[in-house]
């Protein structure tokens, strides 16, 4: 009788610890998306949510953003700098 108790109490308090790993795991990857998310829109792409993850699957490309007038004036800088170490 006390193994019954025993497993029974066993089986239970390991659901609940797997139940609280996988939502731990679930914060985590929630914190990550927001981190990736910010390194993105500092970079200037969009942000990926859960449901475009979800709709488009892990290969499809993100839609094209458009970009700030100083992202525009880097790029021709940096184009105009290589153009230049081509000529010499």
């Amino acid at each position: 009788m006390w193994n019954n108790i025993l497993i029974w109490l066993a089986r239970n308090a390991r659901s609940r610890y797997v139940r609280m790993m996988e939502e731990e795991v679930a914060r985590l990857r929630a914190e990550n998306r927001a981190l990736v998310n910010s390194l993105l829109g500092t970079a200037g792409f969009p942000p990926i949510s859960l449901d475009d993850e979800v709709r488009r699957g892990p290969v499809a490309m993100s839609p094209v953003r458009r970009r700030t007038w100083t992202q525009i004036a880097r790029e021709r800088e940096v184009a105009a700098g290589k153009a230049v170490s081509r000529d010499l």
